[in-house]
């Protein structure tokens, strides 16, 4: 993925995780960057120096608890949104989604000269 594209992503990637999180009851960090990858076909990769920062910032906002599990041996945290991650996930995919339609209607302009 271009530098470009990790820019872009970067900043929709709180709406990414609390979408993953809004459609799955919860989530541990390695499942939301495979996730991604097999979605996008590959075309989108979320390192674990982008995720857990902006998973640790969604926690700190309040929008999402965690729960750590042992599994197989390894422990693993759990994230999942709360009551209000709720709110705010319907509130922030439906400003990204308002956004991404206006940028496709500027992006499919005719020139006009």
């Amino acid at each position: 993925m271009s530098t470009n594209n990790q820019q872009l992503l970067k900043g929709s990637l709180s709406v990414i995780i609390l979408k993953l999180l809004e459609d799955r009851e919860k989530m541990y960090g390695y499942e939301i960057t495979q996730k991604v990858k097999e979605l996008t076909a590959g075309d989108m990769t979320i390192t674990e120096g982008a995720l857990y920062p902006a998973l640790h910032k969604l926690e700190a906002e309040g929008l999402l608890t965690t729960e750590t599990q042992v599994v197989e041996g390894r422990v693993r945290k759990y994230y999942s949104l709360t009551k209000d991650g709720h709110k705010q996930a319907a509130s922030r995919i439906s400003e990204l989604t308002a956004f991404v339609e206006n940028l496709q209607t500027l992006l499919n302009l005719k020139p006009s000269f």
